[in-house]
C-alpha cells in the first residue's frame, strides 16, 4: 500500500506545469491570430450591420476588400493577436492551476464535474483580465469605415483605448462584461472538457501518458472541441459586440445592459438575430482551435516526454 501511494505521489508531481501550458497557448495563439484575422473582421461586420448592407459572409469580405483595401480584412490585428496570445497563456494556465486544485487528493484523477468547473473558472478570470478591454478596442477599430486615416475616429490601438478612458471613463473599456463572461467561462467549460473526450475516444490519449499526438490529429480533436461553444453562446456573443461598438460619445445608449440588449434585438430584430455572425464564428472559432491545439500539444508533448517521462524529444 505505501509503494503504491509513493507511485501515486510520484504520478502527481510529473505533470506538465502551468507555465508550460500557458506558454504553449500563448504560441499557439500567435500562429492562430495571425491565420485567421479576416475572418473574425467579418464576423464583426456582420454583427454590427443592422441595415442589411451586407449579403453574406463574402459579399461582406469582398465588399471590405474593394471599398477599404485588402488590409481592412486584418483591422485590429494588433490588440486581436496580442489579447489572444495573453488570452491562451491566462487560459491555459489557470486551467491547469484550476485542475490541480480539483483534482483528488489520493488518486490524483480528475472528475468531469472538475474539468468543467476548472474550465468555467479559467473562461471568467480571462473575459475580467484580458478579453473584454482587448475586444472593445478591437471592435471599435473593426467598425470604422473608411479609406482615409484622418476620417477615423480611432487612429489605433493605444488612441482607441485613450479616446474611450477619456469619454466614458475606465470602465468603458469593460463595456459588455456581463456577456463576456457568460460566454466565455460556457466556452472554456465546452472546450476543455471535449478536447479530454475526444483524444480519449479517437486517439486513446490519456493527460500525462507521455504519448504526443501528430498535429493533424490535435487538429482534428481541437476542430470538433470548438463547434459546441458558438452554438450554444451565440447570443452572448452578439451582445457582447453591441455593447462594445456602442460610444456615450453619440448621446443616450441605445442598450443598457446584457439582458435590455437581448430583449431589444429579439423585439428590433427577431430570434435570429441573436445568432448573427454564426456562421463565421463557425469558421473562425474551430479552426482556431485546430491550430492552437496542434501547436500547444506539440509542445506540451515534447516537454512531457524529454522531462518528465525522459525520452528524446524527437
Amino acid at each position: 500500500m505505501a509503494e503504491q501511494r509513493q507511485r501515486q505521489n510520484q504520478q502527481l508531481q510529473k505533470s506538465i506545469p502551468p507555465y508550460m501550458k500557458a506558454v504553449s497557448g500563448s504560441i499557439g495563439g500567435i500562429v492562430e491570430a495571425s491565420c485567421l484575422q479576416p475572418i473574425d473582421v467579418i464576423k464583426t461586420r456582420l454583427q454590427l450591420d443592422r441595415s442589411g448592407a451586407y449579403k453574406g459572409i463574402i459579399h461582406c469580405g469582398t465588399s471590405v476588400a474593394r471599398t477599404e483595401g485588402v488590409r481592412a480584412l486584418w483591422k485590429g490585428l494588433t490588440p486581436f493577436a496580442t489579447h489572444l496570445t495573453l488570452k491562451y497563456a491566462l487560459r491555459m494556465g489557470s486551467n491547469a492551476v484550476l485542475q490541480g486544485a480539483f483534482k483528488d487528493s489520493q488518486t490524483g484523477n480528475l472528475s468531469n464535474r472538475g474539468r468543467i468547473l476548472a474550465g468555467f473558472g479559467a473562461g471568467v478570470l480571462e473575459a475580467l483580465a484580458i478579453v473584454t478591454p482587448f475586444e472593445v478596442v478591437k471592435i471599435r477599430l473593426q467598425q470604422q469605415r473608411g479609406l482615409s486615416p484622418q476620417l477615423l475616429k480611432y487612429k489605433g490601438p493605444i488612441h482607441c483605448a485613450r479616446m474611450i478612458i477619456r469619454e466614458e471613463g475606465l470602465l468603458g473599456l469593460w463595456a459588455g462584461a456581463a456577456p463576456t463572461v457568460m460566454r466565455n467561462g460556457t466556452n472554456q467549460a465546452a472546450m476543455f472538457t471535449a478536447k479530454n473526450a475526444f483524444d480519449v475516444i479517437l486517439w486513446k490519449k490519456h493527460e500525462g501518458d507521455g504519448k504526443v499526438l501528430q498535429p493533424w490529429q490535435s487538429m482534428i480533436s481541437g476542430f470538433l472541441a470548438g463547434t459546441a461553444g458558438p452554438v450554444c453562446t451565440g447570443p452572448f456573443d452578439v451582445v457582447k459586440t453591441r455593447l462594445m461598438a456602442q460610444s456615450k460619445s453619440g448621446g443616450v445608449l441605445k442598450y443598457r445592459g446584457m439582458v435590455h440588449a437581448i430583449a431589444t434585438i429579439y423585439r428590433e430584430e427577431g430570434l435570429r438575430a441573436l445568432w448573427k455572425g454564426l456562421l463565421p464564428r463557425l469558421m473562425r472559432i474551430p479552426p482556431g482551435q485546430a491550430i492552437m491545439w496542434a501547436v500547444a500539444d506539440q509542445l506540451t508533448g515534447l516537454y512531457e516526454r524529454r522531462y518528465i517521462h525522459g525520452n528524446a524529444p524527437f
